[in-house]
């Protein structure tokens, strides 16, 4: 007698010290450029060694900021700007972000599969790209556009 046995994925449970984690990181790298009391709508330029970083404050609040966060590429004619909306949390000190280039409004966690083909982990892959675009602003060299 053949029995047949289907095997089930088990569904993703995020892990949220991890995504805590890597928030407090991105703060933390965000704060060292970051000034508390810039007006909305100023931008200004990061310059590091593995390239440059613009930077729009959107919104200011007493105790978040939504800033926006772009690395301009040479090669526009095969690959979009990466750019990130992020919003920084100063009373919990974290910074995640809200939204990606394709994805207006992350879920913390997507079937698999699903229609655009996200991955469960979508919202913590995102915030791991946003820590490693702000590596490039650890040593920079700040250049005010206004």
């Amino acid at each position: 007698m053949a029995t047949s046995t289907s095997y089930q994925k088990p569904r993703y449970q995020p892990n949220v010290s991890d995504f805590l984690a890597l928030c407090g990181r991105n703060y933390g790298y965000i704060l060292k450029w970051l000034p508390l009391d810039i007006a909305v709508d100023q931008s200004w330029q990061l310059e590091g060694e593995f390239g440059i970083l613009v930077v729009r404050i959107l919104e200011n609040t007493k105790y978040t900021q939504l800033v926006e966060i772009s690395r301009p590429l040479e090669i526009l004619e095969f690959v979009n700007t990466p750019k990130v909306l992020v919003r920084v949390y100063h009373d919990a000190k974290l910074a995640e972000v809200l939204t990606g280039q394709q994805i207006y409004q992350l879920r913390p966690v997507y079937d698999y599969p699903n229609l655009r083909m996200y991955h469960s982990d979508e919202k913590y892959q995102v915030n791991a790209f946003l820590e490693e675009l702000l590596k490039i602003g650890c040593q920079q060299r700040l250049v005010c556009q206004s």
